[in-house]
This record gives C-alpha cells, structure tokens and sequence, in this order.
C-alpha cells in the first residue's frame, strides 16, 4: 500500500522533481530554505503527502500546537509534502518534496516519491543538500555534487560515484531513482562551521544558481543576492571583533583557494574531501594551539 496521499494531480510540462531533507542534508537549513524559497516565490501549490504515520517516530520528532485564529488550537503533524511549480517564461515546471529524513521504512518512502514523479512525467531529479564544512563565509560557494546522467556530468564537471559505505536517504532516492530510469543530479552546499545558525543565503543562493544551469529554468535571484551581501558583511564584523577568528578565516579563504573543486558522493553520509566535524574540532584545535591559546 503506498504512502503518498494525492491531494490533486497537476498537468506540468517537463517537470523537473527537486527535493531537500531536514536533518543530517541540512545544516544552516540552507537545502530546505532553498526549495522553500521556490516554493513561495512562485506560488507553489500542494498536491500530495506522504503519510507521516509510516515514516516518523513522533517520539523524537514530535508534532507541534499551533494557534490558527486566535483561538483554536491545531496540532500540526511533521510530513513530507509534495509542491507542483509553474515557472513563468520556461518550457519545465517543478515538482518540490520537503519534508524531514524519514525515520523508518525508506524504500517504501522512496517509492512514494518514486511513484509522484512517474505519474506526473519528471524528467529529471535534483536532490539539494547542504553541510557544515571547513570553509570561509566570505568565498564563493563551491557547489560539490554528483550525477547519473552522462551529459551533466560533462556539462557540469561532476563525477559518477565511487563511495562504498553507510548512507542517507539522499543516497537511497538516488538509488532508487537510478533503478527506475529517471536521471538524477545531488547538489551540496558547504556551510562554515563557525556560522551555521540558519539561515544562509549564500549558500541558497548557490544550490538555486546550480539547479538553473542544470535545468535552464530562469530562477530570480535578486532578493536574495542582496540578503548574501547583508550576511556577508554582518559576519564580516562579528569576525573583525575577534583576532583569532579573523586570523583563522583568513587561514580557510587560503585554503579554499588552494583546493581543487571537491565533488560530493550522494550516496554517502561522510562524502570524500569533505571534513567531518571532528576533523574541523581537531583543525581549530591546531590553530589555538599554534597561537598558544590550546
């Protein structure tokens, strides 16, 4: 029995499937921010659901109470929902998923989003992730990802998978979606470890950049380009403040400059060239050492 509720079923044209998990995928909730930015800014309209009862342990990611009109109390239960986008002066339209990592039975939630796509036509799945790394927050935002699909790897100078190892429910939809047929491309944003409370805009910014390339859909940007610049220069004073953490952030820019791209593995959960919070912990740790503040 499926898990998708359909609520409507829109006639898109080339639709594009483009999803983003809160939880592990989503630090900063740049991924989701980004997708829910679509959402607004084009007036996204909900068509289905996929079935929280099936997927969520409400114990740890429990439903909220909210007020609705000033009165009545209304409990709101943590789902994933799916969104149809009609984009003005394109030839492809978007279909949105958002919701949390499913807790449990992710082949069958997969398949949900499995069966969305089919039935509308998608034509491609773009998959938006995001992670606290050891970058600075006044470089370019270095977009990593990976693809199935041999002409975007050219196109975009991404590389098939070679991971082996534990994964996340980005790395099983891939899977799935590779098995159907269905071309897939997983975008990663780098998020800096010293500045992860949401939101960040440069890093929305970037995956939205990306997923324009890729699809040739005219994504306006302009709003929140201003809002990266506003970031920026907030955390531009805050690390101006402080000697050792403008010393640091100078010591990332040189790093990241020093880097080739880094290309992140969608079916991993600790892609290759991306630091794990341990290893950023154990950099900063060098860097109080080195200035004998360890």
């Amino acid at each position: 029995m499926s898990s998708l509720v359909w609520e409507d079923h829109p006639v898109l044209r080339h639709p594009v499937l483009v999803a983003a998990f809160t939880g592990w995928n989503d630090a900063g909730d740049a991924a989701t921010d980004a997708v829910e930015r679509l959402a607004t800014q084009y007036d996204a309209e909900q068509f289905a659901y996929i079935d929280p009862e099936r997927h969520v342990d409400f114990q740890a990611l429990r439903p909220t109470v909210v007020i609705t009109d000033g009165v009545t109390r209304e409990v709101r239960w943590p789902g994933t929902r799916l969104l149809a986008v009609r984009i003005p002066g394109s030839s492809r339209d978007l279909v949105l998923v958002l919701g949390p990592e499913p807790h449990m039975r992710w082949r069958e939630f997969c398949d949900a989003i499995l069966e969305a796509a089919g039935e509308l036509g998608c034509e491609l799945a773009v998959t938006f992730g995001s992670l606290l790394a050891d970058a600075a927050h006044n470089q370019v935002v270095k977009i990593t990802g990976s693809t199935t699909e041999p002409a975007l790897m050219d196109r975009l100078g991404m590389t098939r998978s070679r991971y082996e190892g534990p994964t996340g429910i980005v790395g099983v939809l891939h899977d799935v979606l590779r098995s159907s047929g269905i071309p897939s491309a997983s975008l990663w944003a780098p998020v800096p470890h010293y500045v992860a409370t949401p939101p960040n805009p440069p890093a929305q910014v970037a995956l939205l950049e990306a997923l324009s390339n890729i699809t040739d859909i005219p994504i306006s940007l302009g709003e929140l380009r201003v809002q990266s610049a506003a970031w920026r220069a907030r955390i531009d004073t805050f690390v101006a403040d402080d000697d050792d953490l403008r010393e640091y952030v100078a010591r990332l820019a040189e790093q990241s400059e020093d880097d080739d791209d880094l290309f992140m593995d969608p079916l991993s959960d600790n892609p290759d060239g991306i630091p794990t919070g341990d290893d950023i912990a154990a950099e900063l740790e060098e860097f109080l050492r080195e200035q004998g503040l360890g």
